[in-house]
């Protein structure tokens, strides 16, 4: 059994006793755990995508299937794998089949590119990636190709449809052959429980995304604390419209949820309204999850009206702040629906309103942690823990919170403190009630409709353009996503630059779309603050101004 894993901060022993005698931890894989899960509703659908029903017995089937094959290819229990696949049921096979391989999955984003893909390879040092042969116009080949060439550790590439080049492996293959290795392979593989499961994504600060690693004993828990109050029944039905690869998706209940309790995932890979409310209709989906930019999109389309979603009991909503006049209106249109909001994030805590709760505190509020275990703190600029009803910096740890990013010593250095609290930059106050506000942030985060974009990341990239001596990105209000990338530049003395150009060399650069700046600003000099940081809340402020005033 593997005990370590290299940049890997595990728990303290006195906490993993904590977490075990409070019964939180049960020490099992994930492997073992939705094996049993799939061996007890095995009749039952718990799939559904476009005309494919799949019960739980196909799908433990297929999982296996493909468990085994990556087995005899080569790959080994501990190695590391990229998986980015869109909302289709091999996604999920995936998943499950690295699980009982002991292999862990780096959850990328369908959005991502070589950036962000090359990144992810190089810090796990993957063995293994899984990815789409196209999405949408991008064909996936040249950009894989290249990745394999810069990384020799990363020996296997997986596709989702025809093979992209000579050495690639076609997913729909393997699912159609046997492996002819035996079953019992599978059952000889020891999985460390204490050990990461899967590595989810950061919003990242600094730079690309950080690696999140989720152990097999927190992330059972994670699922399984979010499904206590999320009303969850055998016959009902998640549609997963958000890409499944996020944390709220996949386990806040999302999937992994809904797989506990024996009901259906419902999966889409489009958000255009139509495809959501037939789905809606069709398979009587009781649940969504949905950032607020989607469900404030759904609710203002013509269409909502023409088809019938009575069947839909919660709408859970996180990635962003919900409005409280959203949430009425939403629960006016869809009267059979209580909108649960999630504040939450892949590093952790879940605070949920209750679907119980006073509708004061549902409006006003993202709700309490979901454990016992959950220890909070809200502390000043200082360190010290503000007065009750004070607004303060969130600090928290628990049974399923990290305690430190993969392979990133010096961030960790700042972003923990000694007794193991994480600082998450959000700034919260504790309402009477013992729910929570969400107040700001002091994260140099931009929220694009759910998305965290890190500003150093886009400004890092800038400051290669020949035209740009400095760079600062900004975010900019926006009444559907709630913010857009607005960048600020000083160009070097007589140059130009545009806002296409700029997308357009960020593009070449190989960035998601999602990240690229929606504005340009040129100005002489910016503003600074009294430690001599860019004020990057005074370019917010100009900007908003200026937006203001070509709307009058």
């Amino acid at each position: 059994m593997m005990k370590t894993l290299e940049g890997f901060a595990p728990y303290p022993p006195e906490f993993i006793a904590r977490y075990r005698e409070a019964g939180y931890w049960e020490d099992r894989s994930m492997a073992d755990f939705f094996a049993e899960v799939c061996q007890r509703f095995a009749p039952r659908i718990v799939l559904v995508a476009g005309d494919e029903r799949i019960t739980y017995g196909e799908l433990d089937a297929r999982a296996e299937r493909l468990a085994l094959h990556l087995l005899k290819l080569g790959l080994r229990p501990g190695d590391r794998f990229v998986l980015q696949l869109p909302n289709v049921p091999e996604f999920v096979y995936f998943y499950l089949a690295l699980q009982k391989a002991g292999i862990m999955p780096v959850m990328a984003l369908p959005p991502h590119r070589y950036t962000e893909i090359s990144h992810f390879v190089k810090l796990s040092e993957a063995v293994g990636y899984a990815l789409p042969e196209r999405l949408g116009n991008f064909e996936f080949a040249a950009m894989a190709e290249r990745i394999r060439s810069e990384n020799p550790h990363l020996r296997w590439v997986f596709v989702l449809g025809d093979t992209i080049f000579p050495e690639s492996i076609s997913i729909r293959h393997l699912l159609q052959t046997e492996s002819g290795l035996p079953k019992e392979r599978l059952a000889h593989i020891e999985i460390d429980p204490l050990l990461p499961a899967l590595f989810l994504l950061s919003g990242g600060t600094t730079g690309v995304p950080k690696l999140i690693p989720r152990t097999h004993n927190d992330y059972i828990y994670n699922s399984k604390a979010a499904a206590a109050i999320n009303d969850i029944h055998p016959d009902d039905a998640l549609l997963l419209v958000l890409p499944m690869a996020h944390n709220f998706p996949l386990a806040c209940p999302g999937m992994q949820g809904f797989l506990m309790h024996g009901a259906r995932c419902v999966l889409s890979t489009s958000t255009q309204a139509q495809d959501v409310f037939s789905l809606i209709e069709r398979e009587k989906i009781t649940h969504l999850e949905l950032v607020p930019t989607l469900l404030i999109r759904l609710l203002n389309d013509p269409l909502l009206k023409e088809y019938d979603l009575s069947s839909v009991r919660i709408v859970n909503t996180g990635g962003q702040k919900l409005q409280p006049e959203v949430k009425r209106r939403t629960e006016a249109l869809i009267p059979s629906c209580k909108v649960q909001e999630v504040f939450g994030m892949a590093e952790g805590l879940l605070n949920y309103v209750r679907l119980d709760d006073p509708d004061e505190l549902r409006y006003e509020t993202v709700g309490r942690p979901v454990s016992p275990g959950d220890e909070l703190r809200l502390i000043d600029d200082e360190g010290n823990e503000v007065p009750e009803g004070a607004t303060g910096e969130l600090l928290v740890r628990g049974p399923y919170t990290l305690r430190g990013y993969f392979r990133a010593p010096e961030h960790n250095a700042k972003a923990f403190t000694p007794d193991g609290f994480y600082k998450t930059g959000d700034l919260l106050r504790r309402h009477p009630s013992g729910n929570y506000i969400v107040e700001g942030r002091k994260k140099d985060l931009i929220n694009r409709g759910g998305e965290k974009i890190s500003a150093e990341e886009i400004e890092n990239l800038m400051l290669a353009h020949p035209a740009i001596l400095n760079a600062a990105c900004v975010p900019m209000p926006d009444p559907m996503l709630g913010e857009r990338v607005c960048a600020f530049v000083i160009l070097r003395p007589g140059m130009t630059l545009m806002l296409e150009e700029l997308t357009g060399f960020l593009l070449a650069k190989g960035i998601a779309k999602f990240k690229l700046p929606e504005r340009l600003e040129v100005v002489d000099d910016f503003p600074m603050s009294k430690f001599g940081k860019v004020a990057k809340n005074v370019l917010t402020q100009q900007v908003t101004e200026k937006l203001a005033q070509a709307q009058v």
